[in-house]
């Protein structure tokens, strides 16, 4: 189920349910949402710091209740990503989200709120968040196109096809997000439904063995059985290996042999520029061929 479009004066709400983050970057980025049009509401733990967080559990857990209660907010963008949101899951109540769905914008640590939202049928936007928009501004292709999608438009892609690229066409529902915050999702309540869906995967700042060690996970639990496409994202800061031999992209390639759906590197998303949005829990078609790659939604 897609949310609802955005109208100009919609209410947006900003929270932080994981890592602290400079304030500053909070009040760039509103300025840059509040020129588009839109009214801006800041959750009261959003700016605060306790540790790593932003604030104690039931802090910033009753701010993400909140906004996900209010009927007036439209949309909540998280503010950043780090680590605890799945800290607050087992605590949210998503009873009246379901009743008044609003659209969940982020990536990174704000994988598992795509995840839980998803399998109650309401997808949710993988995108930037305040760091990105307050640094890119309102005039890069990344920041606009959150809020054309906001607004009610998929965004389908059509980008130059990788070498190493796995042909092929596929159709099912686009989940994922950062691997490494969906591994520690796997055998809980909350983990993706796998079954006949396009895999999206990003990550930052991991050792090539770690990511080896969760598609090895991926692989030996079944996931790469039931899914009919795979997505991959940036992988930044990921340093290559010489111990391992091969690259990233051939690990990658290597915990999908055997398997026939399509792969496609390099998708422009995950914890760089271009961030491009996705819209997860929704149908697409993946089209992999040797001169290009097409994501499309399909209504």
């Amino acid at each position: 189920m897609n949310c609802p479009s955005l109208l100009l004066g919609d209410e947006i709400r900003i929270v932080s349910p994981g890592g602290a983050i400079d304030n500053n970057l909070i009040c760039e980025a509103s300025q840059v949402i509040s020129n588009m049009g839109y009214t801006l509401s800041i959750g009261k733990y959003a700016t605060g710091k306790y540790g790593r967080y932003s604030g104690t559990v039931n802090q910033r857990c009753a701010d993400l209740q909140n906004a996900l209660d209010d009927p007036q907010v439209k949309a909540i963008i998280c503010a950043r990503g780090g680590y605890g949101t799945v800290q607050l899951l087992e605590k949210l109540d998503f009873t009246r989200f379901v009743q008044n769905p609003k659209w969940i914008v982020g990536y990174s640590d704000i994988s598992v709120l795509h995840s839980a939202v998803n399998r109650l049928g309401i997808n949710s936007l993988h995108a930037g968040m305040m760091a990105q928009i307050a640094t890119l501004g309102a005039e890069d292709i990344s920041v606009k196109s959150i809020f054309t999608t906001l607004k009610g438009k998929n965004l389908d892609y059509e980008l130059e096809s990788h070498p190493q690229n796995k042909f092929g066409t596929a159709v099912g529902q686009l989940v994922g997000g950062n691997l490494s915050v969906l591994a520690g999702l796997r055998a809980t309540p909350y983990d993706l439904n796998y079954d006949s869906a396009i895999l999206f995967i990003e990550d930052v700042n991991e050792k090539i063995y770690h990511i080896d060690r969760m598609l090895q996970n991926l692989r030996l639990s079944g996931v790469f059985e039931k899914i009919n496409g795979l997505i991959v994202g940036h992988f930044t800061d990921c340093v290559e290996d010489k111990l391992m031999k091969i690259s990233l992209k051939k690990i990658i390639l290597n915990a999908v042999s055997g398997y026939h759906f399509p792969v496609c590197f390099d998708f422009p998303a995950g914890h760089q520029a271009p961030n491009m949005p996705l819209i997860l829990g929704s149908k697409v078609e993946l089209q992999v061929n040797e001169k290009n790659i097409k994501l499309q939604y399909i209504k």
